[in-house]
């Protein structure tokens, strides 16, 4: 057998394939309701396997829960699992694995969460489970010490991550006093940890008034709503107490954040500014900018420092909704010789696309990304789960979903010209670079007054 190889410059001749027309998105069967105890169901049909998979939203997390401690919401979550007044840790993986179920706890700076999924003809039972760990859960002692001490570790090892250390940097530097500002706590904060503070944390955020009760999957909505209703009917729980938080602080131009690693053998850049929240009627065209600019595996500042330029392997650029603020973020990890060298083409591509309109096939080539990976992910039942949380944690309208798609491609290069030139604040950019002050001090002072940190975010210089 023979084979020919093709030439590289002859593959022109076999075209490439046009893409086919959009399909429609068939949009399940929902129903919203609030049951008398205050606690809000969304139920949505999606009858594609005999599964079903739900997620129990609280709004309340490491936010909510810095006056207690930092990260306590987030240990909470751990713990929250372990044990209730009826079952012990062993026993409630047992009775997973019987029903065939899977379940997760967890908690992010706005929210905290229970996860789960089943065969839909075991739902009432895992429910019952869900059901016990929201309302009582033990905190059993000897979990609580297990999860304490895991989460020492991780904290250890944070201060060994430059991309946690970036991060953590920026949003102090963002958010100053603000709860948003703490990302982590310290070793000794977490030694200092009692029961007691976790217990504080779940009276305050696991109630009814506070939560979401979201399933998705092949059941019939009145009945599964009738389940739903029998068992969390009785379980009773007011919001928490809404604290004031201070301002943010508004930093006016460049400055640069080094934090201090001895002989790290590359540099992780980071930087960023304040930005908007999903709410903002903005969102939709920030996250198209977004994706043009570093959000996609194709866009400008990939196809700048990874492939033309080859300083980074990923660089990347986000938008981060949080409830009450946002902030937009660049990063990326580059040796430690071309640091300054990767900062101007980042604020190269951002100023340029500040300054000059999107050509219209960059613009559909983003258009067609961002629908397709909407799209994509709706195709499982747990991706429809996410977007619907999306939506209701975020008091979205009620059809943005149905008309996301339709506003990404009615954006113009107008559009993403004023976008860019209001949330992409290049002149105000807040730079964090970790790494060895040795190798990259000099070329860090070029975009800015510097201050200079160890791990541990003690001021040096």
């Amino acid at each position: 057998m023979t084979t020919r190889t093709v030439p590289l410059e002859d593959t022109a001749a076999f075209g490439v394939p046009a893409l086919s027309a959009e399909r429609a998105v068939t949009w399940p069967k929902r129903t919203t309701t609030r049951l008398p105890n205050g606690l809000e169901v969304i139920l949505a049909e999606a009858h594609s396997i005999p599964k079903f998979h739900g997620e129990l939203f609280f709004r309340s997390g490491n936010a909510a829960a810095l006056h207690r401690g930092p990260a306590l919401a987030d240990l909470a979550a751990t713990v929250v699992r372990t044990g209730t007044k009826k079952r012990v840790s062993r026993q409630i993986e047992e009775d997973l694995r019987r029903i065939g179920a899977d379940l997760s706890s967890s908690a992010g700076q706005d929210t905290s969460a229970i996860a789960f999924a089943g065969l839909s003809e075991f739902a009432e039972p895992l429910l019952g489970m869900v059901n016990e760990l929201a309302r009582q859960a033990s905190f059993p002692e000897p979990e609580f010490e297990r999860g304490r001490r895991q989460r020492l570790e991780e904290v250890k090892l944070e201060r060994t991550s430059p991309g946690f250390l970036a991060g953590e940097r920026l949003r102090k530097v963002l958010f100053g006093a603000h709860p948003y500002g703490q990302v982590s706590a310290t070793e000794a904060q977490v030694a200092a940890y009692t029961r007691e503070d976790l217990l504080g944390v779940y009276r305050d955020s696991y109630t009814p008034e506070n939560a979401l009760l979201l399933l998705v999957g092949d059941f019939d909505s009145q009945a599964m709503l009738k389940a739903a209703d029998k068992v969390f009917g009785a379980w009773t729980g007011k919001k928490p107490e809404v604290r004031t938080s201070p301002e943010p602080p508004s930093p006016r131009g460049r400055r640069v954040y080094i934090v201090h690693v001895p002989g790290a053998v590359q540099t992780q850049i980071v930087a960023g500014c304040h930005a908007i929240t999903r709410q903002h009627p903005d969102w939709v065209k920030l996250g198209l900018t977004n994706s043009l600019y570093g959000g996609a595996f194709n866009s400008r500042l990939v196809m700048n420092i990874r492939e033309d330029k080859g300083y980074t392997y990923s660089p990347r650029s986000s938008v981060h909704p949080l409830r009450q603020r946002g902030y937009f973020s660049v990063s990326a990890a580059v040796r430690n010789d071309v640091v300054a060298a990767s900062l101007t083409e980042i604020f190269y591509e951002m100023d340029k696309l500040r300054s000059l309109p999107v050509p219209a096939s960059e613009l559909a080539d983003a258009q067609n990304y961002l629908c397709g990976v909407f799209s994509m992910g709706l195709a499982t039942q747990e991706g429809l789960l996410s977007q619907l949380a999306t939506v209701a944690m975020n008091e979205l309208p009620d059809d943005y979903l149905e008309t996301y798609r339709a506003k990404v491609r009615a954006l113009t290069p107008d559009d993403l010209l004023n976008t860019a030139r209001q949330y992409l604040d290049s002149a105000n950019m807040q730079i964090v670079v970790v790494g060895d002050r040795v190798q990259i001090e000099a070329q860090a002072r070029l975009f800015g007054d510097v201050e200079i940190y160890n791990a541990q975010g003690t001021l040096l210089q």
